[in-house]
Order: C-alpha cells, then sequence, then structure tokens
C-alpha cells in the first residue's frame, strides 16, 4: 500500500482508490458520512493537499521517468497501464542511453531500422554492461589488455597492443577482437572481428561475475590463402613491424616463433578475468596506473604500478615464458632511498654494485633482527627478466609521503647507464628525480626458479621510470600509457589487492 500511497496520493481524508472500488454500499455509506465535515477542519486535519502522480500530464512524466535509472523504470511499468504506455516514449530511453552509458549518436536514426532505444539499452547496453572495462585474456604466460567500450551504437572489445619494440615513447596500438550490436529487434548480434577476412559470427558468455569468454562460430575465417607462412608473416608485421630476417638474434627469433605458435592456437576463443586501475593517494610518489616497459629480447610489455603504504609494485599485465603476466615483476622500497654518485662514479658500475648490494645487507640484517626469513646471498646468474642522504640510506617520515614530496619538488640530478650495462632504447632521460633500491623477478624458462634480485628504481618524471637489473647488467625504461579508460576503478582498495592475487595465483 505504501507504493500505491504514493502513486495515487492519498491523504489522511482519502482512501485508497483501489481500496474503494473493492467497498461494498454499506461501507461505502460509512466513509462518506465520516467525510462530510466542514471543510475547514479537513483542511487543518489532512494537511496540505497532495498532487497525484497520476494526475500529472504526460509529457511532465516523461520528463520525470527519463531522470531515473533505467534498472527502475521495468519496476515502474507494472504500477499501471498508463505508466507502461508512457515508458514505450523512446524520449526516456535516449536520454538513458546517453547519460548511463556515453551514446552520443542521433539515435532518431534507429527508427529507420525499426529497433528503437528502449531496444537498445535493453538489448544490447544494459544486457552485456557487466563485460565492460579492462580484462586480462588467459593466453598462457603472454597475458594481454582488453578494453571494451561502447562505441556509437556498438559494444567494441579492444585488444591494446605495447608499441613496436624499443620505442616504448610512442602509443599504444590496438585492433578490436569482437564487436556486438544490434541489427534487428530480436536480439543483440555478436560478431567476431579476428582475421583479416571482415566480422563473422562469435558468441560471449559470461561465465561469473568479473569474468566472461568469447568464442568465434567461423574460425575458417582466421586461416589465409598463403597457409601458415603468411599469416606467421602478417603476424609478425603487426606484432613487432618487421620480418624475420631483420632480428638477427637467433634467441629472440625462437621466443618470437614460439609466441605466434602458441597465442595462434587459441583463435579468439579465450576466457577474460577483469583486472581494475590502481587507485591513487595525493602522496603517492607518482600517480599509478599503466606502463610500457623495454624486456630484453621479449621485447615490449604492459605493467601496472601501484602503491601500498611505503612500497610500490610492478605487476606484468603481458608477460612472457620467463615472467608470465600476473607476476610482481619489479618491488620498490620507497622507504630506501638510494643516492647515486657523480656521473664520472656512476659510469663504473662496480661503484653502484657496491651501493645497491651494501642496502640489501642492511634489508637482511634488518629482517634477521625482526625474524623474518631474508633470502640468502647469491652468485650473478644467467636468467633474463624479464645534506642529501647517504648512500643507500633509509629515508626519515613515512616512506611514501616523503618519497612524493621529494618527487614533486622537481630537484633533478644527472643520471647515465653505467659502463657494461644493456638497453633496448638508449633514448632515456638524463637527467633523473630521485633512486630508491628495488627488487626484480628473474627466471628461468618456463618460470623455473624464480628469484628476487637487487636493483635501482629510477624516477625520471611523472611519466617515466626505469629499472636497473643489477645481477643481469641490464635497464628498463617505462612510459606511462596515455589513454583514458572507462569503467576500470575498483570500487575498494582491497577489491584492487584481491585482483591483483587473483591475476598473480594464475600463473605461480
Amino acid at each position: 500500500m505504501a507504493v500505491c500511497a504514493r502513486l495515487c496520493g492519498v491523504g489522511p481524508a482519502r482512501g485508497c482508490r483501489r481500496r474503494q472500488q473493492r467497498r461494498g454500499p454499506a461501507e461505502t455509506a460509512a466513509a462518506d458520512s465520516e467525510a462530510d465535515t466542514d471543510p475547514e477542519e479537513e483542511r487543518i486535519e489532512a494537511g496540505p493537499a497532495r498532487c497525484s502522480l497520476l494526475e500529472l500530464p504526460p509529457e511532465l512524466l516523461v520528463e520525470i521517468f527519463a531522470s531515473l535509472p533505467g534498472t527502475d523504470l521495468p519496476s515502474l511499468a507494472q504500477v499501471c497501464s498508463r505508466f507502461r504506455r508512457i515508458l514505450h516514449t523512446d524520449t526516456i530511453w535516449r536520454r538513458r542511453c546517453r547519460e548511463e552509458y556515453g551514446v552520443c549518436e542521433n539515435l532518431r536514426k534507429l527508427e529507420i531500422t525499426g529497433v528503437s532505444c528502449r531496444d537498445v539499452y535493453a538489448k544490447l547496453l544494459h544486457r552485456y554492461r557487466h563485460i565492460l572495462g579492462l580484462w586480462q585474456p588467459d593466453i598462457g604466460p603472454y597475458g594481454g589488455l582488453l578494453n571494451v567500450v561502447v562505441d556509437g551504437l556498438f559494444i567494441i572489445g579492444w585488444m591494446y597492443l605495447p608499441p613496436h619494440d624499443p620505442h616504448v615513447g610512442d602509443p599504444m596500438r590496438f585492433k578490436p577482437l569482437f564487436r556486438i550490436h544490434l541489427m534487428e529487434r530480436k536480439s543483440a548480434t555478436v560478431e567476431c572481428m579476428y582475421g583479416h577476412k571482415g566480422p563473422h559470427n562469435g558468441h560471449i558468455q559470461i561465465v561469473k561475475k568479473d569474468e566472461f569468454s568469447t568464442k568465434c562460430n567461423q574460425t575458417d575465417h582466421h586461416r589465409m590463402s598463403g597457409g601458415r607462412q603468411e599469416e606467421f608473416r602478417t603476424w609478425l608485421r603487426e606484432e613487432w613491424g618487421r620480418t624475420l630476417e631483420d632480428i638477427f638474434h637467433e634467441h629472440m627469433q625462437e621466443l618470437i616463433l614460439m609466441k605466434f605458435i602458441y597465442t595462434s592456437q587459441y583463435d579468439n576463443c579465450l576466457t577474460y578475468r577483469r583486472i581494475y586501475l590502481p587507485p591513487s593517494h595525493p602522496d603517492d610518489l607518482i600517480k599509478p596506473g599503466l606502463f610500457k616497459g623495454t624486456y630484453g629480447s621479449h621485447g615490449l610489455e604492459i605493467v601496472m604500478l601501484s602503491f601500498h603504504g611505503s612500497r610500490a609494485r610492478g605487476t606484468k599485465i603481458t608477460g612472457d615464458p620467463n615472467i608470465p603476466a600476473g607476476q610482481q615483476t619489479v618491488e620498490i622500497d620507497l622507504h630506501r632511498r638510494i643516492q647515486l654518485p657523480d656521473v664520472e662514479n656512476l659510469r663504473n658500475f662496480n661503484e653502484l654494485s657496491r651501493i645497491v648490494l651494501e642496502v640489501r645487507e642492511q634489508v637482511r640484517q634488518e629482517q634477521q633482527e625482526a625474524g623474518e626469513d631474508p633470502a640468502p646471498p647469491r652468485e650473478p646468474s644467467a636468467k633474463g627478466p624479464d645534506g642529501p642522504p647517504a648512500e643507500g640510506s633509509r629515508e626519515p617520515g613515512s616512506g611514501a609521503e616523503a618519497a612524493g614530496q621529494s618527487a614533486s619538488s622537481g630537484q633533478g640530478q644527472p643520471f647515465v647507464l653505467p659502463v657494461g650495462v644493456s638497453s633496448r632504447n638508449e633514448d632515456y632521460p638524463r637527467t633523473c628525480r630521485l633512486c630508491f633500491y628495488g627488487t626484480g623477478l628473474i627466471a628461468g624458462h618456463g618460470f623455473t626458479s624464480p628469484e628476487r634480485t637487487p636493483g635501482v628504481f629510477v624516477l625520471f618524471d611523472e611519466d617515466r621510470f626505469g629499472f636497473l637489473w643489477l645481477e643481469l647488467k641490464s635497464f628498463s625504461l617505462y612510459s606511462r600509457v596515455q589513454a583514458t579508460f572507462q569503467n576500470a576503478d575498483a570500487p575498494s582498495p582491497q577489491a584492487f589487492d584481491e585482483m591483483l592475487r587473483n591475476i598473480q595465483s594464475l600463473t605461480s
């Protein structure tokens, strides 16, 4: 009756219209005699007169209904036949499409195809709302970054790819993997966009919360007339921007061929798991987010930088056979600032190594005093990765907060790579803001014998940082992904941490 009272405008001196219709003659007469009172007394007892929603003109009801969330409108349609008729007005659903999903196209053109804005909202946008946002495909160690967006009258899944190695500063590349649109009033159509023969029949299944899968129903559209060789040459141009003859490193050729064989077997039949962008805090060293980084013969990979109190972590969104996607590639101790020597001494690798190893020894001693199990000293390996304060001293303050204040001060110092340290990209900044002690994860092929090794985190500016892998004598340069992602914020810091644990557990 509460809903009925709100909609019918019931006051203390008026009974519900529906209830009145069910009264007998005696009850009606009794009610009429009770109502036969002085109008002034009734006005005083009843208070201000209430206006019924049912008495409002249709155009005003359209404005009211159009301002409500689209998910509430089906319940409103069950109140009465008048509301149900008004809710067929396309103006209401056109506004919901625009305000909730950002559809800015002229939806009036849909009338030509016989598809209403209500159909677009209910059968396309609302139905597939759970797959909007960022996702990581399950492609073994390689992972990936999928962004599902509303694009005009389509929902499109764009796979984001790093720029061609070693141009870490170039913008991201992207290609469509699937699209969903409404071609007729019955239901939305899912199309696979993989391959070079245009869109063809596909299928999407929402497996469970934060997980969905895609399937191509016409994988013959992925094949090329020249067979696997032509497919490989085409993939190589798209993935690396070169031919196999241009790649002289034999190990790199093997890695590229291995990736093609592994990834092409999926034929765009993939399972995706939701990922969130890291939450930010005013005291963070720099704004967290997605970065492109150089990883030797593996090429460029996507890493998510996040802050956790006095530590920063880099988690792989794309990976390789050594360190797969989902693993924590670098960890930075924001309490342990490293003061680099002058440029001439910095060129001496042994001098930088001495500074870093001293910090590592401090960490080991503190862990022993705290009763933790420190990692034992280890010899350099052949695995792949993937005044001022005293050298290697612990910074006062709260770690992340003190570091963030220092980084924002804008004071820089000269930076140059030590002699003997290799870098895929020699176009790194020659001035840095801050340096911190950190560890990087290295492992053998197949993620065998993973170990954390000491290194130096180098902050260049708001959008670039580097990591010097001490034992590998290698330097990785990272550049921020300059893209805006919708529906990608974590609902809470706890949800983000849980997401990190989940994607890491898949490849541990």
